[in-house]
């Protein structure tokens, strides 16, 4: 899904992105035993299991299976661009690194380098293969790549007290 989700966050809502959060594969029922214990909510795990799923359908959370850091070499890649053939040649590039199996994080930013990408990689090697054929695709657009490794990937999830504001 695309777009921001339109849902209103109750307190329910929230309580379970916390949880799911801590142990995203947690059943409906040892979900809906939390949500009794730790926050006084009394709901049927048939309940729960429709909260989420309709969460998931409206776009409030993604599933994504993240494997074990150790097996990858990740990257940040950040993407300065020759304004002269932006027009032209930006949506290709885009989703090139969009769709690319590598890519794990893509997003727009402000300043010089306005594309950043976080990516996973079995081999350095391959980390820069990957960017030889990018060059020679887009080579034309792309003004510069910066590219960090990122080693010791020391944190890999979202914390639930992030989410304390969306009851607001």
């Amino acid at each position: 899904m695309d777009g921001e989700p339109a849902w209103e966050f109750d307190r329910r809502d929230i309580c379970i992105l916390k949880e799911l959060s801590q142990e995203p594969q947690l059943s409906s029922r040892k979900l809906a035993d939390r949500l009794a214990e730790k926050y006084d909510i009394d709901v049927s795990h048939v309940t729960v299991s429709e909260s989420v799923r309709e969460m998931r359908e409206q776009g409030v959370f993604r599933d994504a299976i993240l494997i074990n850091e150790t097996y990858f070499n990740f990257a940040l890649f950040e993407f300065k661009f020759d304004p002269s053939y932006f027009a032209d040649d930006w949506r290709a590039a885009m989703e090139d690194i969009r769709d690319s199996k590598h890519t794990l994080f893509y997003s727009l930013s402000t300043g010089t380098y306005q594309w950043k990408a976080i990516m996973m990689f079995s081999s350095r090697e391959e980390e820069s293969q990957w960017l030889h054929e990018f060059y020679k695709d887009h080579g034309d657009l792309v003004s510069n790549v910066r590219n960090h490794a990122l080693h010791n990937v020391l944190k890999f999830r979202t914390d639930p007290e992030l989410l304390e504001h969306l009851s607001e």
